[in-house]
């Protein structure tokens, strides 16, 4: 896989909207500035918007080809250095039919975004370049007050560092608050709750070693039979990372999804998977349950699964790069980079 360069200071990073385009509405336009702010001041980057990321919610829906323009764009230009999601949404898939793979392939570089962006993250994967499932601009650098720790420093250890040997530790708090989204509660900060699990072995034993490839769970039936999709045999021996999204989907469609991912022999070909925690860990005990139920089902019991790693819609997330190989000890609870996933 292709590795994009590290992230320093005065890099310039392109802001996208790539799904939902609520990032340039009128009454959420406050989480763009809040972010940039943080982005120069904080990161010590500098921030430019794609020609299109902001022009509102109803524009960035009926345009999908303009999208996936402001992404390849954003790929072609040579003083960006970064490509940062808005936010997700429910519709990335239908840029599809305006991606050009050898734009990406020829032109690595940093890109970040979760939940939607899964549709993304596999449009790179297809191109060979390695992806960070990670923040974005609306929910994690909007963040009212100041994001969280946790989260910062994931961000500044992977984005910016050589992270060979780095360890992806569990978040010793995390949120379940809300706070809606209105310029009014830009002072209102979540409140946090100390963590009382810490990674949780379902199954399996000793250590094990993959390449990260996966994302959102919720995604994955509008990716299936398409180009992007990887075949059985590309899942071989590679790590799966699944989370589920704010939706908080029931137990009973965990298991018709993993069931499918049964079906189509990718949980017999796969070394383990990642799962993060569900968000306010509602079905936190509901979800284990299908996912074991699954294994037994088709004969993969033995299969290694660590749960309740902190990405995606988990408060605060960390960041996964995929596409590069990982190491975890089941044993022991830890998961660490055997490679950096930046030159």
């Amino acid at each position: 896989m292709l590795k994009p360069e590290k992230l320093k200071e005065g890099d310039k990073i392109a802001i996208v909207s790539l799904s939902w385009g609520g990032l340039g509405d009128k009454e959420l336009i406050h989480k763009f500035y809040i972010a940039k702010e943080r982005l120069e001041n904080d990161f010590g980057l500098k921030v430019i918007t794609m020609p299109n990321a902001l022009k509102g919610s109803e524009f960035v829906y009926n345009h999908p080809e303009l999208r996936a323009k402001d992404l390849m764009d954003a790929f072609l230009d040579k003083s960006i250095k970064g490509i940062f999601c808005a936010i997700g949404g429910d519709d990335s898939i239908r840029m599809l039919p305006y991606i050009n793979y050898n734009i990406i392939k020829n032109n690595p570089k940093i890109f970040m975004g979760y939940s939607d962006t899964t549709v993304s993250h596999f449009m790179l994967n297809k191109s060979g370049l390695v992806s960070f499932y990670g923040p974005s601009i609306m929910c994690e650098f909007g963040e009212y007050v100041k994001m969280f720790d946790y989260t910062k420093e994931a961000v500044e250890n992977l984005l910016f560092n050589d992270t060979l040997g780095y360890e992806i530790k569990s978040s010793e708090y995390w949120s379940n608050d809300f706070v809606s989204w209105k310029e009014e509660n830009i002072n209102i900060a979540k409140k946090l709750v100390k963590e009382e699990h810490g990674y949780e072995v379902l199954s399996g034993k000793g250590v094990i070693k993959g390449q990260l490839l996966g994302g959102c769970l919720d995604v994955f039936p509008m990716i299936l039979e398409t180009e992007i999709w990887p075949k059985k045999d590309e899942w071989k021996n590679k790590l799966m990372l699944l989370e589920t999204s704010e939706e908080k989907m029931p137990p009973e469609y965990v298991l018709c999804y993993m069931r499918n991912l049964g079906a189509q022999g990718i949980l017999n070909n796969i070394k383990g998977i990642i799962i993060g925690k569900p968000q306010d860990e509602k079905y936190y005990d509901e979800y284990k349950e299908m996912f074991l139920k699954v294994l037994k089902e088709y004969n993969c019991e033995d299969l290694p699964i660590i749960y309740n790693v902190n990405i995606g819609h988990a408060y605060g997330m960390g960041v996964l790069p995929l596409g590069i190989e990982y190491e975890i000890d089941l044993d022991n609870k830890t998961i660490k980079l055997t490679e950096s996933a930046t030159i």
